[in-house]
């Protein structure tokens, strides 16, 4: 008979571990917000492009996306930003009436690496789109149109740089902050 190892050799068993990997792994979790994050931006742009055709009031079009736009901007920063990626800011006004910023992230997000993409994919290549749109409306000529894509600049770059924060280093932690 073959002698077994030592029987008071110390094994350390790591049950979270395959689970958490599995979940992270895991394609999306959070699908509404996944498709939220993407819809507005996605919409507000495809509006833009396409509405000469379909409607001939500027007023109607205007109004339009710039809903799709405050849409957006408050499912990213509310909501989509949290659930994905673990990432918050907002403004804070103390009793003197001074303005705060305030930037968090989460120490361990529930978040797959496939909805992080999405995410950061979508907070980045939006507001370039929109920065194409500003040069090609400014030599163009379509002057009515300027205010409007340099709204969904604004909006769009707004969202950015609030999170570029919040990763880069958050003044304070979530947890830390609930506790």
């Amino acid at each position: 008979p073959q002698a077994l190892g030592d029987d008071t050799e110390d094994v350390s068993l790591d049950f979270g571990s395959e689970e958490e990997l599995a979940l992270r792994k895991a394609r999306i979790r959070h699908p509404l917000a996944t498709f939220f994050h993407l819809f507005f931006r996605v919409s507000a742009i495809i509006t833009y492009l396409f509405c000469d055709w379909f409607s001939n009031s500027f007023v109607a079009c205007f109004v339009t996306i710039l809903l799709l736009l405050s849409f957006d901007f408050w499912s990213v920063k509310n909501v989509t930003g949290r659930l994905l990626v673990g990432l918050r800011w907002w403004n804070q006004i103390d009793e003197d009436g001074k303005s705060h910023w305030v930037f968090e992230a989460k120490r361990v997000t529930a978040s797959t690496e496939a909805e992080a993409r999405i995410f950061w994919l979508g907070l980045i290549i939006c507001p370039v789109i929109w920065t194409v749109f500003f040069f090609s409306t400014l030599f163009s000529l379509k002057l009515k149109w300027l205010a409007l894509v340099i709204a969904g600049i604004s909006l769009q770059t707004a969202n950015l740089y609030g999170y570029i924060h919040c990763k880069l280093g958050g003044q304070k932690s979530i947890s830390r902050l609930t506790s």
